[in-house]
């Protein structure tokens, strides 16, 4: 039995993490283009995935690989693999979030 589940590859997809936002949970929306059958235009599709990540290492707006699992839940069908590009960080300068916080003189 081993010998045969071994030739089988697991369905993998590239996407982007829209969002974080539940525990251990990511939701990954991947993009493709494929040409209409009848207009022979590039049309862009979009679906979106729920994926479980074990270590919460993605971020909103990495691009990662997600891997076909069993079902973990009711939405949740495939495992993060690996995180292929980071999403930049944005930083807040020191004297911007202390301007914010300062109290307003009357």
């Amino acid at each position: 039995m081993a010998e045969q589940t071994a030739g089988k590859r697991k369905n993998e997809k590239v996407g982007a993490v829209v969002s974080t936002k539940m525990t251990k949970t990511i939701v990954v929306e991947v993009t493709r283009r494929v040409s209409h059958p009848v207009y022979k235009r590039i049309v862009t599709h979009r679906k979106k995935f729920y994926a479980h990540d074990e270590e919460q290492t993605a971020r909103t707006g990495d691009i990662v690989r997600i891997i076909e699992s069993r079902p973990l839940s009711r939405l949740k069908r495939w495992t993060l693999a690996e995180v292929v590009r980071r999403a930049p960080l944005v930083g807040v300068d020191a004297e911007v979030l202390a301007a914010l916080n300062a109290p307003v003189a009357k």
